[in-house]
């Protein structure tokens, strides 16, 4: 397309400063400067601020409005936290925590109940989402697709497009006209939200997701050409990008066409590194070209759309040997950040987005087959959206890159060895500042103590096994030049007239930094253990790290009219500072768990956040702050040396400034009636109303069988949750058995019933290691049949529980393989069948497409608040049951948490493992997941706040589907808290409406 005046703008950045952009055209751009734009201050934090905003870049960075910016961005899904409100806790601990962007994925199906229809309201606001993220102060990577993986059903393809013409993920004409139709709908809403507009923070958006198809044909490169201008010509002019599987070099600029834009295009690669394996060079330092990450686009920043913050887990917990996500988060833990996080930035990633930093839930029918509900991943805010340890790293290095600017514009410099060689050393200096960076990594399973002779490093210092550092020497910090530090830099601000910098090391390490000081400055302790001593224009410090806690030391005079306070802390006290912008300046925090905000009023620092265990507080504020309020609650403070405002002491004893979080009381669970349903395995059920099955074709990619009617149910419309068959047979008096082959997601299974006699329950089996990533599977179950007592036609009833649509990752239309029956076969005799099929109601409004499958008691609103319980008995738990099918438990229950805390509750439900059900939970009618006791690994189950009313009545209906051969549960059914804080933000409860 031919560029206009305002997308040129914004793609070209200050052509004052004489930078220029690389092609994606193939040409050389002219006038390519790689020292244009020189280290300068970031950016400010982004808003939809109504401000005209220049996006561009270079090979090192993006560049916005002519400064630098290394854009730090952690991934979460709305789609996988069905609460609108809790959006914004997630985001805001984001930011706190070093994050300056969110990545997000827009799950087509979750959106698209139909051909034609699209559905952005309540929790699918997508436009609410964005202006959260822009109030939040973070930018936006969007990733609408059309096809995203995700480890959601069908790819995030919607169910509907399973039974159309048209192969997917190519030029085919029929599936493009799908796929315009969705753009259309997303670019509307992301339109009003670019920051080049100032209307939004949408930064950067992607176009399709790890697509490796037909890269060297016209119908995968005429299809990504077909989004790049479908995209443009809605009006998106930031940067579009791919996310390369790998290092393939697929997609990058100049690869496909642009309708003559040059300059508007990324390259980008995912990276999953094994934790066990040594942190591979993806860029700088790795072996160059194509496949070598980053330098397959030597023009463009380097840029990782995807970088594994956990992974995730299989039916079974095969990837885990059953430990769950718990095992995720400790083989990648905050040493596993740390070192790979600072390899890539060694290798000049400066974009790069960590996924997933906050999973959350895979609820209703959303997961792909290959994932069960819970999709923690092992991040580092967890599914209860707590904070955890692996924070560390990658709050300390967000807050740096997005504090000290050398750190976006770093070339490699000469190689240096550390003195013990075993220490790998990466070495890279600032063109503009001369600024020394060294990357020291320590690949052995011991800790290894060295120096860096060759860096003047000649202090010793350690690296723990497996683990990295990052070391400065000739750094600017404020106005005083950092000679080195044996710590790492975490930041450094200007609060008020005082240079703050704070440097992190491990526990109980003596951690150095020197300062070049032409006169000897006035030094003052804030707490006892630093230490001191001048000599020939140098000021060196000591301090053990995190012992006492942070420790901090106030430098003034020595050549610098600014005085400086250095802060020491170790990885736990780290997560306790936090750095808020605001328009007067930045405040500095320390103490609670997490500060959301801060609003500077006349002399008062209004501060929000939350606390878990009870603390003190220490504020650095611009002039003239004299006062703190938290949470609203004004504080007593008195002023220190360090130049902060302390928090007093409570007069009562034992007390601390800020108290813990209250008692949270869970009730427990009792009041239970039940219900048995699968009234359609009777002969006699009234089944006029269901889909006759009786088309001879199809466009799934599975083979229509010769025996019969396609039985897939995509093609009659059912795309979610258990199906139903009933086949009336004729002539089948000498029916001896029947063979009923079913295609479904993993862990899917089939029973049967003749004449309302259960025949038997198939499953399928249970994933290990080398089929946990199998999506499709297919099976016969094969019955004997009893003899006819009556009169024809017997009637075979068939349900069959078919999990989730395959992701599409290959690009071989894996979506459309079939599920539910395939075909069905007899032996003896020569019955006839005729089917119907009935599988899930129109779609839930309110709760979306995903939320419902075809369950008797799902049809008749047996899961919704309200639903009258006439005929229902009284229960007591553990079930005992021995029956093949469907039995409802509800209950209610109220709960009283106090309207300060942000409590979060869990379902959680345990049995003897031998006995085989699954339960499908609903609370409030949202289907939060599903159990399979027998199978695991997930146990407890969140349940989001919002949606769960934690100050009011709840309705929880639990569906048991079991298979007859052993007892079925439930057995222990209780709430668990998963985690509580003092604080939280305002949670508006999610619409649940009921009979």
């Amino acid at each position: 397309m031919e560029l206009s005046r305002r997308t040129f703008s914004a793609l070209a950045g200050t052509t004052a400063l004489g930078f220029a952009l690389s092609g994606s055209g193939g040409e050389t751009t002219r006038a390519y400067a790689s020292h244009s734009v020189p280290t300068g201050p970031a950016p400010g934090t982004p808003a939809a601020d109504r401000v005209r905003h220049e996006v561009g870049y270079d090979k090192y960075s993006l560049l916005v409005d002519g400064r630098r910016l290394v854009l730090r961005s952690g991934e979460m899904h709305p789609f996988r936290l069905p609460s609108p409100s809790l959006w914004r806790d997630v985001l805001q601990k984001m930011r706190a925590h070093g994050f300056n962007a969110v990545s997000v994925y827009v799950a087509w199906n979750y959106h698209s109940p139909g051909p034609g229809q699209y559905d952005f309201t309540g929790v699918r606001d997508l436009d609410l989402f964005l202006r959260t993220a822009s109030e939040t102060g973070l930018y936006v990577i969007l990733r609408p697709g059309p096809y995203i993986n995700a480890e959601v059903d069908g790819g995030g393809f919607p169910g509907w497009l399973a039974a159309t013409a048209g192969r997917a993920r190519t030029s085919d004409p029929t599936y493009l006209s799908h796929v315009d139709e969705w753009l259309t709908e997303v670019n509307a809403i992301a339109a009003r939200h670019l920051f080049t507009n100032g209307t939004g923070t949408v930064l950067l958006y992607q176009i399709e997701n790890e697509y490796d198809a037909f890269v060297d044909e016209s119908l995968g490169r005429d299809y990504m050409s077909h989004l790049y201008k479908k995209v443009r010509a809605d009006g998106i002019d930031v940067p579009l990008f791919h996310n390369d599987k790998g290092r393939n070099g697929y997609w990058a600029p100049g690869s496909f066409n642009t309708g003559g834009e040059e300059r508007g295009w990324l390259y980008g690669f995912d990276g999953y590194p094994d934790p066990a394996e040594v942190p591979p060079d993806w860029g700088d330092f790795g072996v160059g070209g194509l496949k070598g990450g980053a330098t397959a686009s030597p023009r463009t920043p380097g840029f990782i759309p995807e970088f594994g913050g956990g992974w995730f887990d299989s039916w079974g917990g095969a990837t885990f040997d059953g430990k769950g996500y718990a095992e995720a988060r400790y083989t990648r833990d905050a040493a596993y950040e740390r070192r790979f996080q600072l390899t890539n930035l060694a290798n000049g990633i400066t974009v790069h987005n960590v996924y997933m930093t906050f999973g959350g839930t895979s609820w209703g029918w959303l997961p792909a087959p290959q994932v069960y509900t819970s999709y923690d991943y092992g991040a580092a805010i967890d599914e209860a959206r707590r904070q955890t340890p692996k924070l560390a790293p990658l709050h300390q290095l967000g807050h740096l890159l997005g504090t000290v600017p050398d750190f976006a514009k770093l070339d490699r410099a000469d190689a240096v060895r550390a003195e013990d060689e075993r220490l790998k050393v990466y070495h890279l200096t600032n063109p503009d500042t001369g600024s020394q960076v060294y990357v020291v990594r320590n690949d052995t399973d011991a800790p290894i103590t060295t120096t860096i002779p060759a860096a003047g490093i000649d202090v010793a210092f350690t690296v723990a096994a497996h683990d990295a550092r990052l070391l400065t020497a000739n750094l600017q910090l404020g106005g005083r030049i950092l000679k080195y530090a044996t710590a790492q830099p975490m930041m450094c601000l200007k609060v008020g007239r005082m240079d703050v910098a704070v440097f992190t090391a491990p526990h109980g390490e003596m951690a150095q930094v020197l300062l070049e000081c032409p006169e000897e400055p006035l030094v003052t302790r804030g707490d006892a253990e630093p230490a001191w001593n001048y000599d020939l224009g140098v000021l060196r410090i000591t301090a053990p790290m995190g012992v006492g806690g942070p420790a901090r030391v106030r430098v003034e005079g020595g050549g610098s009219d600014t005085p400086l306070l250095l802060i020491f802390a170790d990885d736990p006290w780290s997560l306790r500072l936090f750095p808020v912008d605001t328009p007067t300046g930045p405040v500095l925090v320390y103490g609670p768990s997490l500060v959301r905000g801060a609003t500077l009023d006349g002399p008062t620092a209004h501060l929000t956040g939350d606390t878990v265990e009870g603390t003190g507080m220490e504020v650095w504020a611009p002039r003239g702050i004299g006062r703190i309020t938290w949470n609203g609650r004004p504080l007593r403070t008195s002023a220190t040396p360090m130049g902060s405002l302390r928090a007093d002491m409570p007069a009562t004893p034992g007390q601390l400034p800020i108290p813990a979080v209250g008692e949270v009381r869970l009730p427990a669970l009792g009041g239970w009636r039940r219900r048995t349903e699968n009234f359609e395995s009777a002969p006699d059920y009234d089944d006029s109303g269901w889909t006759t099955a009786d088309r001879t074709s199809s466009y799934s990619v599975t083979p229509v069988p010769k025996s019969g009617p396609v039985l897939f149910a995509d093609d009659y419309g059912f795309h979610y949750g258990d199906v139903w068959y009933r086949g009336r047979l004729t002539d089948a008096d000498d029916l001896e058995s029947v063979s009923l082959a079913y295609s479904t997601g993993t862990q899917g299974l089939l029973m049967a019933w003749l004449d309302g006699e259960p025949l038997g329950t198939h499953r399928m089996p249970v994933p290990d290691k080398s089929t946990a990533h199998k999506g499709s599977w297919t099976a016969t179950a094969t019955f004997e049949v009893p003899p006819a007592t009556g009169e024809s036609p017997r009637v075979l009833s068939v349900l069959v529980r078919r999990m989730a649509h395959d992701m599409d990752g290959g690009s071989a239309d894996s979506h459309k393989v079939a599920r539910g029956l395939t075909e069905v076969t007899f032996k003896g005799g020569s019955p006839k069948a005729s089917w119907r099929i009935r599988g899930e109601t129109a779609p839930d409004p309110v709760r979306g497409p995903l939320n419902n499958g075809g369950l008797y008691g799902e049809r008749k609103g047996w899961h919704l608040p309200g639903f009258a319980e006439d005929g229902w008995e009284a229960a007591e738990l553990p079930g005992a049951d021995r029956r093949q099918g469907v039995t409802w438990y509800r209950t209610t229950f109220r709960l009283a948490v106090d309207a300060g805390i942000d409590a979060s509750v869990g379902l959680t439900l345990d049995d003897d493992p031998q006995r085989a059900y699954r339960v499908q939970i609903f609370l409030n009618g949202w289907n939060m997941g599903q159990y399979v006791n027998d199978v695991g690994p997930q146990h407890a189950f969140v349940l989001p706040n919002g949606i769960l009313r934690t100050r009011g009545t709840n309705t929880l209906a639990l569906a048991v589907l079991s298979d007859g051969t052993t007892e079925s549960g439930p057995g222990t059914v209780r709430l668990t808290l998963l985690g509580a804080a003092a604080g939280g933000v305002p949670v508006a409860q999610v619409d649940s409406p009921g009979r």
